[in-house]
């Protein structure tokens, strides 16, 4: 019989699946589906905070063109999955977006028996002139 935290990370890997996905395609039914509809994003580089509610990341996203769309190379990897209780998770990735390798903790939380995306701290860690 199979342990309820492993169907619970299978879900989850298969969320991640989807964000990478959307990432990638800039598919905005999908982001619908992977952000919850109060997710909020933090970012700090070079000094500066960023924090952007799902809205202004999603208009943001949908006008600039899709990584798909430049031709890009697609790199994603799931690097951990931290179960805080049944409906609670943290995951660490880290993926190519266009010429910038990026790490992101993703908290989750399962609503309506689908995990989604609630809040997202994103690193831009290497650009294409450090990517090998």
């Amino acid at each position: 019989m199979t342990k309820p935290e492993v169907r619970t990370t299978a879900a989850i890997e298969e969320m991640l699946n989807d964000y990478f996905d959307v990432l990638y395609t800039q598919n905005m039914d999908l982001f619908d589906r992977v952000f919850h509809p109060s997710a909020v994003l933090y970012s700090a580089q070079d000094g500066v905070v960023v924090v952007r509610p799902r809205d202004e990341y999603r208009e943001l996203m949908r006008a600039r063109r899709a990584p798909e769309q430049n031709g890009a190379a697609r790199d994603d990897i799931v690097l951990a999955i931290d179960m805080l209780s049944p409906e609670m998770a943290m995951a660490k990735v880290r993926l190519r977006l266009n010429d910038n390798i990026m790490v992101d903790y993703l908290n989750l939380l399962l609503v309506e028996q689908r995990w989604m995306i609630v809040a997202k701290l994103y690193h831009r860690e290497e650009t294409s002139t450090d990517v090998r």
